[in-house]
Order: structure tokens, then sequence, then C-alpha cells
């Protein structure tokens, strides 16, 4: 008998450069903060799931299961380790969703963590580029800017969407960071800075594009059963959904369209029985600008070629129609790669649960995340209710 599935508590640690700070400290600091929030026991915890991309190239690291249950102290308990490149942290909470669903697992840690400026740039930028298709892509130079140029540059090209309008969703979501304490950039930045800052592959700039971060997230999930002991107020995931297309960008049907998002997105909302417009509150994919506008058509905020408009009438501020990335998204808060699945979920809780500050969206009840590997390969699409 499947088993409804809640989240219980939440942590992050801080989202930056952290010099003084190792893998295993930002882990441990949200792993932490979770356990506190949810006032679990660590008896209880029957389970542990952590997404991560690339911590051996990083850090030199691998093995995270079992060295997050080392550092909880948490005795023989499972642990898993998740990779699906910048979708690692959500395919760690899609995991835990079906293991408690199915009854194997009760009540257990999700954790995503990535600790990325203990390389260069440029070596940061060739492990993140195993993302994509390194035989066709990356081996000849297409970094992610470089694709993203490619998605970009053809939406322009077909729908008339323009560089304001990429730089748009920057403004908007340094706006909402400046309210996240864990965010990596707290401060606005106006929109003549962003049209100025340095090309990085046409018509891709500096301050379209996501930064190299430090930081983890974690969740206390459990199943219904088990979630009184631990709060009044839990939030449910309410779907689950993953979907799959080319690795390659060339070998895409359209690369201005995320087929992946579209088919999660769908399956979603029918496993949730809801509409998009039902959808209160979104944390989207923006690792560059263009991605943002892309899924709002994707998810079906608004047809195929209208996302930039959708920006630029303020559709998707915090007080807007469609309240897209209010915790300043990737662009703002900070990508470190296999946390932002899971940090998604953190900001989507505090939404739901009315405690997001001066970010809250008013009267927010039902809210969705969408996190992408790569240029879109792969989609988990979850959807939480109070």
């Amino acid at each position: 008998m499947e088993k409804d599935v809640a989240i219980v508590g939440v942590g992050m640690s801080k989202f930056g450069e952290l010099w003084d700070k190792s893998l295993r400290d930002i882990t441990l600091e949200a792993g932490m903060y979770a356990i506190f929030d949810a006032e679990v026991r660590g008896k209880d915890i029957d389970g542990i799931v952590i997404g991560n991309m690339s911590a051996g190239r990083f850090t030199g690291q691998e093995h995270l299961g079992t060295l997050a249950v080392d550092m909880g102290g948490l005795g023989n308990i499972p642990a898993y380790s998740v990779e699906a490149a910048c979708a690692s942290g959500g395919a760690a909470v899609r995991q835990a969703y079906m293991a408690i669903k199915s009854g194997e697992h009760d009540v257990m840690l999700v954790l995503g963590s990535e600790k990325m400026s203990d390389v260069n740039q440029s070596e940061a930028m060739n492990t993140v580029s195993v993302a994509s298709d390194w035989e066709w892509e990356g081996m000849f130079g297409a970094t992610f800017p470089a694709l993203y140029a490619f998605m970009a540059r053809r939406h322009m090209m077909e729908y008339g969407t323009t560089e304001e309008q990429l730089s748009l969703v920057t403004v908007k979501n340094h706006k909402n960071a400046q309210w996240n304490p864990w965010a990596q950039f707290q401060r606005p930045v106006p929109l003549e800075v962003v049209m100025n800052s340095g090309l990085v592959a046409d018509p891709i700039r500096v301050l379209h594009s996501s930064p190299v971060t430090d930081g983890a997230a974690g969740l206390i999930m459990c199943s219904a059963e088990r979630a009184k002991e631990f709060t009044d107020t839990p939030v449910w995931i309410v779907a689950s959904e993953q979907a799959s297309d080319t690795l390659a960008l060339h070998d895409r049907r359209d690369i201005t369209t995320m087929d992946a998002v579209v088919k999660s997105t769908r399956s979603a909302l029918r496993e949730a029985g809801l509409k998009i417009g039902d959808i209160d509150v979104f944390e989207l994919h923006d690792s560059f600008t263009i991605g943002e506008i892309i899924l709002t058509e994707d998810i079906g905020l608004i047809e195929k070629g209208k996302g930039g408009k959708l920006v630029e009438e303020g559709m998707t501020e915090i007080d807007g129609k469609y309240p897209v990335n209010p915790s300043g998204g990737l662009k703002a808060r900070g990508h470190p790669v296999g946390a932002t699945g899971v940090a998604q979920i953190v900001e989507l809780v505090l939404q739901l649960r009315g405690d997001a500050e001066k970010r809250q969206v008013d009267g927010a009840e039902k809210a969705l995340a969408v996190n992408i590997g790569g240029t879109g390969g792969t989609s988990i699409v979850h959807i939480l209710g109070r």
C-alpha cells in the first residue's frame, strides 16, 4: 500500500565561496539544521540520500552517502548517493520520495551538496561541462555558456526575445535574493549593470549566468504516519516525476524547448490532479537566464515564445501572477550543482509554511519546482502542497 510523503524539516548552509569550510562541514551543517527543524532524533532516521554531481573532481572525495552517515553519527543505516548532473539534488528528493512511498523507509534525511571553489575557475568549468555530451560537445569546447547561448540566440531569432528580457530575469532574481539569508548575492543589480557586464558567449553575459558556488541543503522526509510525531504543519509532496531528453543539444527536436520538462511537468500535474494555474509559487532552474524564460513556457505558464514578455510585464515577480524564484534562483541564491534541487524544495517548504519573511508569496498553498540536468537532458518536477 502506497504511503503519502511529508517534509517535516528543512535546513541549509550559507551559499557562496566558502573558503573556510569543507564539503564535510557544509553537508553536516545543512543536515543538522534540517534535523533540528524537525526535532527528529537520530535513531528515528532509517536512511539517507545525498545528491552530488562531482565531489571526486571538485574535492577528491567520493562515497558521500557513507560520509554523511558517519558525520551524523547515525550508525549502520542505509545510505545512497545519486548523480544527475545539476539535477542531482532533485534526484535525491525523488529517490527518497519513492523509498518512503513504497514503505521501504519511514524517515529519511535528504541532502544535496557541492563544494566547487576548491578548484580554479577553468577546472570548475571543465568539471561542469562533463554534464553535456562530452564526445560531441565538451571535447570541442562547447561549454554550458556556449550551449545556452545557442538556445538564447535561436529563441531570439524565432520569437523576438531581447537581451533586455534576459537581463530582467537577473534583476528580478537579485532583488528577491536580498531577502534570502542563505543567498550568495544578497544585493539588487540595476538593469544597465547587467546589460553592460562582460560577454561570455554572445548573447550570454556574466550577469546572465549562475556563479560558482559552495553550499548544501537538507530535508527530513517521512511517511504520513510518522509526520505527526514531528510537526502539526507538514508540507506534502503531491507529485514527483522525472523525464529525459537527448544529452547533446544538436540532437533535440527544438533547442528552444526542453521536451523533458514538458513531459515531466504534464505528468506531475496529472499525478497531483492540478492545472498549472493552480500553482501559487515556482522555483525554476535558471542556471542561465534564458533557462528561466524557456521553463516558464515549457511548464505552461505562457505560450511558446512569450516567456520574455512574462518577465518584462512583471508577472514573475513575488507579487505577480506567477511568482518565480522568490529565493533568488540559481542566478542569485547560487548554484552548488548537487545542492540546487534540494535548495529549491527548502524554499518552497518555507513559502508554504508562511516562513519566507520578506520574500513571502501571500497565501501560497501549492508550489512547483523544476530541476534540470545539463541543457535539459534530465528534468525532475516536484509539486508540493500544504
